[in-house]
């Protein structure tokens, strides 16, 4: 869905990472990798000419004690130009952190998952999908 507000011009991920620092941690991760918890961050930057550039960060990992743990992220970077008529901070933010994600997020989750299944962890799916609408909210409710 394109939304009049703005145009997405490009998207590329622009850093990925997966460390699994040996075969003990591989097989440690395996047996424990469905209590990973996937956090997303969401920040952005204006270009000049009305472009912004959004960054997604999404980090996949243990928020437990183990010694043996993995650690993924990838951070995803969105361009977009954005229409002359939003003037207010509070619209931009939305398109920023609801909108355009909303948008993105498709792509970024399969980009995320490849990663995960081809650092050998092939039944990782993520119950739960990430509600944009909410998140906005609580940032500035």
């Amino acid at each position: 869905m394109m939304s009049e507000n703005y145009k997405i011009l490009g998207k590329y991920i622009k850093d990925m990472s997966s460390e699994t620092p040996d075969v003990e941690t591989y097989l440690f991760v395996k047996d424990h990798i469905s209590k990973y918890q996937l956090n997303i961050d969401i920040n952005s930057k204006a270009l000049k000419n009305k472009l912004i550039e959004i960054n997604t960060t999404l980090k996949f990992e243990d928020k437990n004690e183990n010694d043996k743990k993995s650690y993924f992220e990838m951070i995803y970077a969105t361009i977009i130009r954005v229409d002359e008529k939003i003037k207010e901070k509070k619209d931009l933010e939305k398109i920023i952190l609801c909108d355009v994600q909303k948008d993105i997020y498709p792509n970024l989750e399969t980009a995320f998952l490849n990663l995960l299944h081809n650092s050998g962890y092939p039944g990782i799916n993520f119950e739960k999908k990430i509600d944009f609408e909410e998140l906005y909210n609580q940032r500035f409710n």
